[in-house]
């Protein structure tokens, strides 16, 4: 991450960014919209959550289906849906090789992170790694960024130094 990515990053958070491996993916507007996080926090802590969104339009927006049940209609889905859950249980597997390959971490081994692969419980996660990954990898990401739309039309989620 370059400086810059830092300081963007830090605005979009509210606050230093912890332990960031990379960016993960970039806003059609150039600004990091996700970073990789490290397995392990500086401080030691073990930390599942690899792919974290940040910037605040598009986490705003996801707080907004969140508040509206699509999690729970996602995991309602997961119980109905064999070929829905295989892809999402194919997802969690993925989510953990990525990590994997940034460091082992035993005390996390074997969780990913927004509910996989049994259950949604961050839509943020979820299309952090959809954004980071790309599309067709996690599908519930997928249809979370596309029930967003286009968060970024407006511009830059906060300025450019």
């Amino acid at each position: 991450m370059s400086p810059e990515d830092t300081e963007a990053v830090a605005a979009q958070l509210g606050r230093p960014p912890r332990s960031v491996h990379a960016v993960g993916h970039r806003c059609p507007c150039s600004l990091p919209d996700v970073v990789v996080t490290e397995p392990r926090l500086e401080d030691g802590t073990p930390f599942p959550t690899t792919f974290y969104l940040t910037c605040p339009r598009a986490a705003s927006r996801i707080g907004t289906l969140e508040a509206d049940g699509t999690m729970r209609e996602m995991t309602e889905r997961l119980g109905e849906d064999p070929d829905l859950a295989s892809s999402y249980a194919e997802a969690h597997r993925a989510y953990l090789a990525a990590r994997a390959e940034i460091g082992d971490v035993p005390e996390i081994a074997g969780v990913s992170a927004g509910g996989m692969p049994d259950r949604v419980k961050c839509l943020h996660v979820l299309a952090a790694h959809a954004l980071a990954a790309g599309p067709g990898v996690n599908v519930l990401g997928d249809e979370v960024l596309d029930a967003l739309g286009e968060w970024w039309s407006s511009g830059p989620c906060v300025p450019r130094e």
